[in-house]
């Protein structure tokens, strides 16, 4: 298959890139999948009530097909035509923050979108993205579109339109190249089927965020105790690994290079994940810093690509600075403990 890659260099005024998005938007009406840049990371989209163009997600990603599907719309009166039972302060929540990186799982409507969507559920996920060409792409369209991460499954999510291109070229119809993203890692998923709302994946909109909006929000035991099945798109199986496998570091900066001195004694090649704070105390094979300890934002959108150029090296293992589960930090630990399958080294045990 022929990937076609169009690149949007000017997001304020599309109108110079018109026929780029409109070729776009017409392959999703005719069941292909196209990759397009939201605020949070690349998706994989493909009309989200067609059975044959989810299908063609689920294998060019490599995708487990029991793995529920986010839809993504323009408008609200489209979320209307999908889903029923909306509580009020989901509303709240809408006129709060979207478009933006926050995903609602609510009652689905009807049997408009495919079932392969929402892999047999009686619930959907359902965002607004904030990202004009997003926007304007599935405007463009006229349907909903389901879009997970445009990446191989189980590999780092992309933020790059060149990190899809590397994963997936070949396997789809088209790329929309419209830069880096923003967030840099993916949209809180909140499950607003019950009155108190449940955090199931955190992301760009924070626990404190949500809360000063609509009160109390509770988190899915999932992300706090091992054994629970977790619910959310995107969190049943093994994520955003790099191919060396990861350990994240719970110390001082003294216990990392101990421990990174420990491992080139035995013959490795280590791979380290730090911040500009502290890299220049560190030394290994490889030595990245990936933002900043003082704007964990900062961290949240390199995130990513750092775990890739780690695959673009040669190191055996990958030794990560742990970051506090605060704001933003709290979705920073949830994708490194996924990448590293819980694999924690604490200073002191």
């Amino acid at each position: 298959m022929d990937t076609k890659l169009w690149t949007v260099d000017d997001l304020t005024d599309l109108s110079t890139s018109y026929s780029h998005f409109t070729q776009a938007a017409n392959l999703l009406r005719e069941n292909e999948v196209v990759a397009f840049p939201t605020e949070t990371v690349y998706g994989l989209g493909a009309n989200a009530c067609s059975d044959e163009a989810v299908q063609k997600i689920y294998e060019a990603k490599g995708r487990p097909s029991d793995n529920p599907l986010i839809v993504h719309i323009a408008s609200v009166s489209t979320l209307d035509k999908i889903v029923k039972d909306v509580p009020e302060y989901a509303y709240k929540l809408i006129s709060e923050f979207w478009p933006g990186p926050l995903t609602l799982i609510l009652p689905k409507k009807g049997d408009e979108l495919s079932t392969l969507v929402t892999a047999g559920l009686d619930t959907v996920g359902v965002r607004m993205p904030d990202h004009p060409l997003a926007l304007a792409l599935i405007r463009e369209a006229d349907v909903p579109v389901a879009a997970p991460s445009a990446n191989k499954s189980g590999k780092p999510s992309p933020t790059h339109a060149s990190h899809v291109y590397h994963d997936l070229h070949g396997k789809i119809s088209g790329i929309l190249d419209g830069g880096a993203t923003g967030v840099g890692v993916e949209s809180t998923v909140l499950d607003c089927t019950s009155a108190v709302p449940t955090i199931l994946r955190p992301g760009g909109v924070t626990k404190g965020q949500l809360e000063a909006v609509i009160g109390e929000v509770t988190i899915d035991q999932a992300l706090i105790e091992e054994g629970h099945a977790p619910k959310a798109p995107g969190m049943k199986y093994t994520h955003y690994a790099p191919n060396a496998p990861v350990v994240i570091v719970d110390g001082t900066i003294n216990f990392l290079q101990k421990l990174i001195e420990q491992h080139q004694r035995e013959g490795k090649k280590v791979g380290v994940l730090t911040t500009f704070e502290n890299v220049a105390q560190l030394h290994a094979h490889k030595v990245i810093a990936c933002g900043s300890r003082a704007d964990l934002q900062t961290v949240a959108a390199q995130l990513y690509d750092v775990l890739r150029k780690f695959d673009e090296s040669d190191v055996d293992l990958i030794l990560s600075e742990s970051f506090p589960q605060v704001g933003v930090g709290e979705a920073i630990m949830n994708r490194l403990l996924k990448a590293a399958g819980n694999q924690v080294i604490v200073e002191g045990n």
